[in-house]
């Protein structure tokens, strides 16, 4: 089926992001995230990071906010919650969200489709957790965190 490959762009430069996503071939982003349009996000944010994919580096850009968590919960996770309650209170939501279609969708029109999030680390994230689930429920999709 193919990789599907996740990136966090906390801590990286511009030109680091860029750089991990052309080296991997990523050919398209597919955005995660619940709230991509503060100004925290710096380059990433949702108008300037899909401008910048498709205009410099001709890489597609989408925001799929059924793959982000509620606000509640990522509210309560940035609070200081207990990892092992986020991942309880997510993988329902992608079960309910029916989060195997999404990816079926993505992984078919997609090379090299690329899930993006603000943690540096896949190790705490919920892109993880969507790339786990859809490598689960997607025969031979493999992931690889950049």
């Amino acid at each position: 089926m193919g990789t599907l490959y996740t990136i966090g762009y906390q801590g990286k430069s511009l030109e680091q992001f860029v750089t991990e996503l052309r080296r991997a071939g990523v050919d398209a982003v597919i955005d995660v995230r619940l709230r991509n349009t503060s100004q925290l996000a710096g380059y990433t944010k949702r108008d300037d990071v899909a401008f910048l994919l498709r205009a410099g580096f001709g890489i597609a850009y989408e925001h799929r906010p059924e793959l982000a968590p509620e606000a509640e919960l990522l509210d309560a996770a940035r609070a200081g919650g207990a990892w092992e309650d986020y991942v309880a209170g997510f993988l329902p939501l992608l079960r309910r969200r029916q989060a195997e279609d999404v990816g079926r969708l993505i992984v078919a029109r997609c090379k090299a489709p690329c899930l993006l999030c603000a943690e540096a680390k896949p190790d705490h994230c919920h892109r993880r957790l969507v790339a786990e689930y859809w490598a689960a429920n997607l025969p031979g999709l493999r992931v690889s965190h950049l």
